[in-house]
């Protein structure tokens, strides 16, 4: 990973983010893939599990900064996106991250705010962190996207006082990850949408599953029945099509 991050072989891939029900492209989560010389496309279960925790920032950091300059190929679409990119909990706890994070932000009109995607078990296991950060992404452009745990009504719970506005209303989103096609999620979006929360279920593989997904009232769909994960460029030419 040292190597990766100094030889620039890492990149940053987006899957779209569909509207259940009107179908629109309305966002995308930025996947990050190794382009390795000799191995070509490597996942990130080939590297990430591999790395050390003082790469960590290093990392987050990369990822910011990759997701900033991929900003311009989207903002050129002239429509609202919403975009996600995945940051631990202990990252933006460090003041330091958290000033890097927002100035690294684009001052454009036509910007409309970022997703921090952040794991529901990194909340539980510090929730005063999670809180604090919280109450400063509020008064930025950012929002708070909370991958479903055990214990994720609680999480939810952490973000409630936690909204933002700009030229929307942002709220907390609550993610989903369905496991081999199987929902047991009722109760997972009851819970979100008492907290005012979009809901969004990722790994939707097949109509069945986008069905079933859709009856059961999540927002956002984002899985291989609509999109795989594509370059910045690939993506940008996408954007407003299915």
């Amino acid at each position: 990973m040292a190597k990766a991050l100094e030889a620039g072989w890492l990149e940053l891939w987006y899957q779209p983010k569909i509207g259940s029900q009107t179908l629109e492209r309305r966002g995308a989560e930025a996947l990050i893939r190794m382009r390795h010389p000799e191995l070509g496309i490597v996942q990130p279960a080939g590297f990430i599990l591999q790395m050390g925790e003082q790469l960590l920032p290093a990392l987050s950091q990369f990822v910011i900064a990759q997701a900033a300059a991929d900003r311009r190929y989207f903002l050129a679409a002239q429509r609202p996106l919403d975009l996600a990119i995945n940051l631990p909990i202990p990252f933006l706890d460090d003041p330091a991250a958290f000033d890097y994070l927002c100035r690294q932000l684009p001052d454009h009109p036509a910007f409309e705010g970022l997703i921090l995607e952040v794991d529901g078990s990194e909340i539980t296991r510090d929730v005063s962190a999670a809180r604090h950060f919280a109450e400063q992404a509020r008064l930025r452009k950012l929002v708070i996207s909370v991958a479903w745990a055990g214990s994720g009504a609680r999480s939810c719970g952490i973000f409630r006082s936690s909204k933002s506005r700009s030229r929307r209303s942002w709220s907390p989103v609550v993610r989903r990850i369905v496991p081999s096609g199987r929902f047991a999620a009722i109760p997972f979006v009851i819970a979100a949408n008492q907290f005012g929360a979009r809901t969004v279920v990722l790994g939707i593989e097949n109509h069945a599953d986008f069905v079933t997904a859709r009856e059961l009232g999540f927002d956002l769909i984002q899985g291989f029945v609509f999109a795989k994960p594509m370059g910045a460029q690939s993506f940008a030419r996408t954007i407003g099509a299915i």
